[in-house]
């Protein structure tokens, strides 16, 4: 069986930068083991396998998987699918279906290979636990303690459908310097997830508001170059202890610059009564390559 497949980067404009996606078409008669198998085949940070939706006026539903685990939710595949799926449909509102629920995400075109998406949060970024120790925590790093938190900001656990450790560190410095001690992790990240975002403010730029960093067990521990699910739940730590007043925020997070793979989210948070009400996530995609898988078991 032929299964047709597309290649995007996303949260970039640029190809060869950002995130790289798969996103697996036809994919309604794959068993969860082959759908994990494809993941592995992949060896990308998430693919996503499109299905026939289940509520006739949604355009499709998706499984994200990433080469060990399915997600219920991830910010780069919702936002390369959207744009993709714009594309090819002629549409600019895709309705999709995932597990943590239903998202519409407008869709703008750039051109016939390329686009831009932003959808809101199905659900509210909220805290979810304790962090590990900040001794702990710089240990797993590499850093000093005191290079651990930012302002008002200290670790914490956050999630909008996938916890993250969200580590703010002291500056650029800090964020660059991080030398992860692969070992000691497992032993770190006991609580409900082993998922660590390290971020920082930047305040000399108009391009971006934050710089992040993110270490994830993707098969094996290793950087992300852009993770749209921990900028999903980095919006309501920033929310929480970074920004006050009331309305919309709109704030960009560039990653995976140390990784050679430069990457932007936009993202936006409103602030009501002192209470975070909406939450959004963005960003550009470009494809890059097309094919047909062969799968023997179905």
């Amino acid at each position: 069986m032929q299964l047709p497949y597309t290649i995007l980067d996303v949260f970039t404009k640029k190809r060869l930068s950002g995130n790289p996606l798969a996103v697996v078409f036809d994919a309604d008669h794959l068993g969860d083991e082959v759908m994990q198998s494809i993941a592995q085949e992949f060896n990308l940070s998430e693919t996503v396998f499109v299905c026939s939706p289940k509520n006739e006026r949604h355009v499709a539903s998706l499984r994200i998987f990433t080469p060990s685990e399915e997600l219920p939710f991830a910010g780069h595949p919702t936002v390369g699918t959207a744009v993709l799926l714009g594309l090819r449909q002629r549409i600019t509102a895709v309705r999709l279906e995932e597990k943590v629920g239903t998202i519409v995400a407008i869709t703008e075109k750039t051109n016939k290979e390329s686009g831009h998406a932003r959808f809101s949060l199905p659900r509210i970024p909220e805290m979810v636990g304790d962090a590990p120790t900040v001794e702990e925590i710089a240990g797993s790093l590499g850093l000093e303690a005191a290079q651990i938190g930012s302002g008002n900001m200290m670790p914490a656990i956050y999630s909008a459908g996938v916890p993250f450790v969200l580590v703010p560190v002291r500056d650029q410095e800090a964020l660059s310097a991080i030398k992860l001690e692969r070992r000691g992790w497992s032993s770190v990240y006991t609580g409900i997830s082993d998922k660590v975002y390290v971020f920082t403010p930047i305040i000399d730029r108009l391009d971006a508001q934050f710089l992040a960093r993110s270490f994830v067990g993707l098969g094996e521990l290793k950087e992300d170059p852009a993770t749209g699910s921990a900028a999903a739940a980095l919006c309501g730590l920033l929310a929480d202890d970074y920004y006050e007043g009331e309305g919309l925020v709109d704030f960009v997070i560039e990653q995976g610059v140390d990784m050679g793979r430069p990457s932007q989210i936009e993202a936006q948070i409103k602030l009501e009564d002192g209470k975070l009400t909406h939450a959004g996530i963005g960003g550009h995609a470009i494809v890059v390559a097309e094919g047909h898988l062969n799968v023997d078991v179905i």
